[in-house]
């Protein structure tokens, strides 16, 4: 216990702690998108289509923590976006081309980390490394949280009509594949804030698990957003508390707690719960 204080007294235990807190209410509070939007295993795709930038970036500019955040967000957009382009100008449905274009994006990206010799750093970006979180790091993800809760908070009404019924937004003139786009974008940006805290493969579950137990708990949009935000603060701190005395992956006893709190909600909720229904 007291080699625990000690360590909550060093600027690294302190950083991170910050960043469990920031990443985790900034994911919490996007996930009502991926949930509302039904888009979950897009999502997942799209986290392992960051890889390639990366790997670009390096290639073309060197290790450095800018040219990286830049490279990923402008793959994680190419296979995104691209996805989308390509479903609607051909007969491929969208999901068909999300796997085609992410899993040859990140086998691209893996083959060029691995000739450039960092096998080591291909594990953090895969699962997270929270610990080794700089301070700029740590701004940018609290800069695209801030961007990400306020363009929610501003178009909440056009998002929620567009999520329920995009029929009925196309109606009354919501431009419906703007927000459509932009919803992908805005993702994208959350996902590359989150890639050194909990890595590709387990960023999918801080970007579900948080809304989706606030889904089990109430039918209000707004409480799903924010809900889902205080559950992934909350839980990613918890989290940071748990793994240092269990010598557990702090990335992976974030998704762990989040899974945890989930499965309780679906047991127990009053409204939804598994218990109520079997009543």
């Amino acid at each position: 216990m007291n080699e625990f204080v000690q360590f909550l007294g060093e600027p690294l235990a302190q950083r991170s702690l910050w960043a469990c807190a920031v990443i985790g209410f900034t994911n919490g509070f996007v996930s009502a998108l991926v949930i509302l939007r039904r888009s979950s295993l897009q999502i997942g795709t799209i986290s392992c289509a960051l890889l390639p930038g990366i790997a670009l970036a390096i290639l073309l500019f060197g290790l450095m923590p800018m040219s990286i955040l830049i490279g990923a967000v402008i793959a994680g957009l190419m296979v995104g976006l691209g996805s989308l382009f390509v479903s609607r100008t051909s007969k491929i449905d969208h999901d068909t081309a999300l796997s085609i274009l992410h899993t040859t994006a990140f086998a691209l990206g893996y083959i060029i980390l691995i000739r450039l010799g960092l096998q080591q750093k291909v594990d953090d970006w895969l699962f997270g490394n929270i610990m080794s979180m700089s301070n700029s790091d740590l701004q940018i993800a609290w800069l695209i949280g801030a961007l990400a809760v306020m363009s929610i908070t501003i178009l909440r009404r056009p998002l929620l009509i567009y999520l329920f019924d995009p029929r009925a937004a196309a109606a009354m003139g919501i431009p419906t594949r703007t927000l459509s786009y932009g919803i992908f974008a805005l993702i994208i940006l959350v996902l590359v804030s989150s890639l050194q805290a909990v890595g590709a493969f387990l960023t999918l579950g801080l970007l579900v698990a948080p809304a989706a137990t606030m889904y089990l708990l109430t039918d209000r949009a707004a409480y799903i957003f924010w809900g889902g935000g205080l559950i992934g603060a909350l839980g990613s701190v918890l989290a940071f508390f748990l793994s240092y005395p269990l010598g557990w992956h702090l990335g992976a006893t974030i998704i762990v707690v989040l899974g945890i709190i989930f499965l309780m909600a679906y047991i127990f909720s009053p409204k939804y719960g598994l218990l109520r229904r079997r009543r």
